[in-house]
């Protein structure tokens, strides 16, 4: 597996960022493509991503020649564990991103993305030790502030935000920790996910409740596309999760809750009222200040090693 350290070629890094860079746009774009599909029960469009992806990430490791990787892959005990846990969290998350954006629940799952890069400072706090600057206090703390906010002035805790962001830390991290490259990785996860998938949709159809071949061609050709609008991006982060630094990853997360917003309030015409401002507000100062901190920090590991001259 390639790793991204502070040493590692420009070229190999600007690649990783260009691919990560494609993953979020793509997730924040795919709201417009789930919304489609709003006459479908969440289970079932779950069960659709798993099955399609299998049959798309298979075809790609034959394709490939990926057969001995995986195999490597497959023998690992460590990295089973691993992937089995990520399997489990991309599918809990994949579930509750589908139920929200067709339950006119975007803006949550934007707030749920915008939140994500102070997650992930909290897991390198909890998991690897770090420790957080003054900065990054104050921008946890403005986000925690926005949470609380939202829950006394809304009347309801913001569950879909908290899941999303936490869920998504988490699987990033794994991601970043396994011994497994992109393609192996998500072929083992939607390995995982399909039977669970295909025994739904065995059940769905006995019960005469199945919408896959009983409603329109369209439907049924969105369903399948589920396939590669789960299996691109997901190949395109972890390609670039494992090429670049997981602060810039942690920046670079903003373009899915930015482009999800803009959708949810000018597109769907989401509420956007004052408590909303007032929540997105916190949050969006909160990303600033961690976002300069980041700048400032990445900015001070270069000069030190001797990447950027000092300022005269």
């Amino acid at each position: 597996m390639t790793t991204a350290s502070p040493a590692a070629p420009a070229s190999e890094a600007a690649l990783g960022a260009a691919a990560a860079g494609a993953g979020y746009l793509l997730w924040g774009l795919s709201v417009i493509y789930y919304r489609q599909l709003a006459h479908v029960v969440p289970m079932e469009i779950l069960a659709h991503r798993a099955l399609w992806s299998l049959l798309l990430v298979a075809a790609c490791v034959l394709v490939f020649g990926r057969r001995r990787q995986l195999m490597i892959v497959l023998r690992d005990r460590r990295a089973m564990t691993i992937l089995s846990l990520t399997a489990a969290i991309i599918g809990s998350n994949w579930l509750v991103f589908i139920w929200a954006v067709n339950s006119d629940r975007i803006l949550e799952t934007s707030l749920g993305y915008f939140i994500n890069p102070l997650m992930s400072v909290l897991a390198g706090v909890l998991l690897l030790g770090e420790r957080l600057s003054r900065a990054q206090k104050l921008a946890i703390a403005l986000a925690a502030a926005a949470v609380l906010y939202f829950t006394l002035a809304l009347g309801f805790v913001p569950w879909v935000s908290l899941f999303l962001a936490v869920s998504f830390a988490a699987y990033g991290y794994l991601k970043k920790i396994v011994r497994a490259e992109a393609l192996e990785g998500l072929f083992v996860e939607v390995v995982i996910l399909a039977p669970f998938g295909i025994a739904w949709l065995f059940w769905m159809s006995a019960q005469g409740g199945a919408v896959f071949g009983n409603v329109d061609p369209y439907t049924d050709i969105l369903l399948i596309l589920t396939g590669p609008m789960t299996a691109v991006p997901l190949l395109l982060f972890t390609f670039g999760a494992q090429r670049i630094r997981l602060t810039t990853l942690g920046l670079m997360q903003y373009l899915v809750p930015t482009t999800s917003f803009l959708i949810a309030v000018f597109l769907y015409g989401e509420p956007f009222g004052i408590d909303r401002l007032v929540t997105f507000s916190l949050i969006w100062v909160a990303l600033g200040l961690f976002s300069i901190d980041t700048w400032r920090r990445e900015r001070e590991l270069r000069r030190l090693a001797g990447l950027v001259s000092p300022a005269k």
